[in-house]
């Protein structure tokens, strides 16, 4: 019988990072995102400016800026998004819906073919010529559950 001491080899942790467009905005990101979704709904598609996004939800202590933080704006009751002053970059958002849940947008990320997708959130507000055959699960509205008294992008 061997009496060598079995040392334990923990795995790092993920760390993935982002940055804006004009390299202002600078963050980590530590551990596993807890969700990654596509989303349809107009009021992203306005903040984006695109026809869809991909979210990828942090816990906020995941989060660590390194530099500035983003500037915030909140025109949809509940949510504050985030942006570079700078070059304009859309960051990410918190919903009060949704506490202790922060999103990030997929073009912020250095490397952002390493988070797939788990759905597709407000299918129903897709743009018409948006085909997609990823067989993931199409919502009619958020796919997190969230406080319903905030309202939905439909509504607004």
């Amino acid at each position: 019988m061997d009496d060598k001491p079995r040392t334990t080899i923990r795995k790092p942790a993920r760390i993935d990072r982002g940055h804006c467009f004009c390299g202002a905005i600078t963050a980590e990101f530590s551990g596993d995102p807890f969700w990654i979704c596509f989303d349809h709904d107009d009021d992203c598609r306005r903040a984006i400016g695109s026809p869809l996004t991909i979210w990828i939800g942090y816990r906020p202590d995941q989060v660590h800026w390194l530099g500035p933080k983003p500037k915030t704006f909140s025109k949809t009751r509940g949510v504050v998004r985030s942006f570079c002053s700078e070059c304009g970059t859309s960051i990410g958002y918190t919903d009060e819906g949704l506490p202790n849940e922060f999103y990030i947008s997929i073009g912020f990320m250095d490397a952002p073919e390493k988070f797939h997708p788990q759905a597709q959130a407000y299918w129903e507000m897709r743009l018409p010529f948006i085909r997609m055959d990823d067989g993931l699960p199409r919502v009619e509205g958020y796919t997190r559950a969230r406080d319903p008294t905030l309202g939905n992008p439909r509504d607004r």
